[in-house]
């Protein structure tokens, strides 16, 4: 069963089909009215005559002049509708198209966008990781070039025994370290004392300044050596000693 033999149902008709319609029911109209109103029948016929009740035909002027015209303009009704539709489509179909590819070119815009900002950002941070290694560089060359390189001989020895000493608060001066140091040792710091009172208690005198063991490890200084025949580190505990018990190793002009 149909659609259109469903009661209460009512089929929509697209524009097209309306054109249609109507055009058949103007060709009913006008080949009824061929049929009933002859060309020549004469305006003001002396009798009427009876009119059969019997339904009226078309076809026999459906081949007429007038037929032909009505049919053909139904016909170029027809036409002109369905181009009419197809135009409409395809315009919609063109301004979709436009829309995607307007869309799809500012998908592109963005993309780049977003890449450019990451590779900017990429960029800011290797710089500053850059940066921060050469002030790293810098600042370690700048604390190698202020860390001074002592000589391994008395002259280093005393030079870098005094920066110790000036670390730390201890007096004196590097002609008192020098002048004690040449009366106890020479300059010797493996010289050892094994004659005096101390060597005969069993803690003799050792190093450039000849310091006994407990002195020596009374007045250790942080940061020396407690080797004491480490030449730096037996000559700043003996400045220590000097300067705990003479105020500083330049008041020292004998056996202390």
């Amino acid at each position: 069963m149909s659609v259109s033999s469903i009661p209460g149902r009512r089929r929509r008709l697209n524009k097209t089909q309306k054109l249609s319609v109507a055009g058949i029911s103007a060709m009913a109209v006008a080949a009824l009215s061929f049929s009933l109103v002859p060309a020549n029948a004469d305006p003001k016929p002396e009798a009427e005559t009876p009119v059969s009740a019997e339904p009226v035909a078309f076809a026999s002027v459906a081949g007429t002049p007038q037929a032909k015209t009505v049919q053909a303009s139904i016909i170029e009704q027809h036409s002109t509708a369905e181009q009419l539709v197809k135009a409409a489509d395809l315009a919609k179909a063109k301004k979709a198209a436009a829309a995607k590819a307007k869309a799809a070119e500012a998908a592109k815009i963005k993309a780049r966008a977003e890449a450019k900002a990451k590779a900017e950002a990429a960029a800011k941070v290797k710089a500053k990781a850059v940066a921060a290694e050469r002030t790293q560089t810098q600042a370690a060359s700048r604390s190698e070039a202020r860390t001074p390189v002592y000589a391994n001989n008395l002259d280093g020895w005393i030079r870098e025994s005094l920066d110790i000493m000036r670390a730390h608060g201890i007096p004196g001066s590097y002609d008192g370290l020098h002048r004690n140091i040449m009366r106890e040792s020479t300059g010797n710091p493996n010289a050892i004392n094994g004659w005096d009172i101390n060597a005969q208690n069993g803690t003799p005198s050792c190093g450039l300044l000849q310091v006994i063991r407990p002195t020596f490890n009374a007045y250790h200084v942080p940061g020396t050596s407690w080797n004491i025949y480490d030449p730096v580190a037996n000559i700043t505990a003996a400045a220590n000693y000097a300067a705990d018990k003479y105020g500083s190793m330049d008041n020292v002009n004998s056996a202390y």
